[in-house]
């Protein structure tokens, strides 16, 4: 297995980039997420998922995959385990939204933020919900892998809120909508500016 390549961007593409190392030139698909982060790079490291599948677009029977980061790579991982979701469709979602998005999207079953990306109807985004959702509770990703930091913060503006009487998962959205835009807010600060948006 192919853990990952380093070295020079020979082409650079949206879809997909050539990299040379070590003399030899090595074709990968990269989502949009990943273009705009390398996209001005030279030289870079991609993390990369080697799939084998016959088909008539791929006559060597395989395809490598790259990545900027390890985050992207195993929510495209966990995204290709599931039935129906092949690996077109698993690059798709992650060139339309964010790994962050699309985690908080099956941690609180935001069908429709899944059913945003073209392809995706209702029952595909039900079953990623359904099939990853306990996945991701075993720490199989968390919001940490993907670079979504541990609030302490809102973890107590929650208990507030909830305190208050509002339903977890409401609290829980209007927070996050909060700390977007006001990453530095106090508790009290969070709670105040939750209870305007709830």
């Amino acid at each position: 297995m192919i853990e990952y390549l380093y070295g020079k961007l020979v082409e650079k593409n949206p879809t997909n980039v050539v990299l040379e190392t070590g003399g030899i030139g090595y074709t990968l698909n990269i989502t949009l997420q990943t273009f705009s982060k390398i996209k001005d790079l030279d030289t870079v490291k991609l993390f990369t998922h080697l799939a084998f599948k016959i088909e008539a677009t791929t006559p060597t029977g395989y395809n490598l995959y790259g990545f900027a980061d390890v985050a992207e790579r195993q929510l495209f991982r966990l995204l290709i385990s599931v039935s129906g979701v092949g690996y077109s469709t698993a690059i798709l979602m992650l060139s339309s939204l964010s790994a962050d998005k699309i985690f908080a999207a099956i941690r609180q079953g935001e069908l429709q933020v899944l059913q945003s990306v073209k392809g995706i109807g209702n029952k595909t985004a039900q079953r990623i919900i359904v099939d990853l959702q306990d996945k991701m509770r075993k720490e199989t990703i968390s919001p940490e892998i993907l670079g979504i930091t541990h609030n302490t913060r809102k973890d107590e503006a929650l208990i507030g809120l909830s305190t208050l009487g509002f339903v977890k998962a409401r609290a829980e959205k209007a927070l996050d909508r909060v700390l977007k835009q006001n990453p530095d807010y106090t508790v009290e600060q969070l709670i105040k500016e939750a209870l305007r948006v709830l």
